[in-house]
């Protein structure tokens, strides 16, 4: 499901009535799914190696790819155990001999298939920056 643009939820495009029978793309079928940013980034670094909750919040403060009181740390396990429900994520629990057992979290084949989706959307919205702010330099940036 993702976000319907003009409200609610929306099935997807393959599914979706709100053209009048028209299966079209439109912005409420974007690819990237509700987390926004944050679940692309999670995604991007549990593809690179599997992680537990903790050790993804520091790893996007040491990368400098959220400022260090933007996220919670409960917010990041809420996340994560939302993305393993739908299936981005797997998860299993690592025995430790000293401190806590953590719950790791590996991207599932789907998890890899939405960051890729999620990355193109990147692209595409980065491709618009690129070009508004070509044009903010040439038609108003002075000095």
């Amino acid at each position: 499901m993702h976000e319907h643009e003009h409200g609610g939820d929306c099935p997807g495009p393959e599914n979706c009535e709100c053209h009048d029978g028209e299966k079209r793309h439109h912005w409420g079928h974007r690819p990237q799914r509700r987390g926004g940013w944050a679940g692309v980034l999670f995604l991007r670094l549990l593809d690179e190696k599997p992680m537990h909750g903790y050790q993804l919040m520091e790893e996007l403060n040491r990368r400098g790819l959220t400022p260090p009181d933007r996220i919670e740390p409960g917010a990041i396990y809420t996340a994560l155990r939302r993305m393993e429900h739908k299936g981005l994520l797997e998860s299993k629990w690592e025995e430790k001999e000293s401190g806590p057992d953590r719950r790791v979290y590996t991207l599932t084949e789907e998890g890899r298939r939405v960051l890729k989706q999620g990355l193109e959307m990147v692209k595409l919205q980065k491709a618009v920056l690129d070009d508004l702010s070509s044009y903010y330099d040439s038609h108003f940036k002075t000095g």
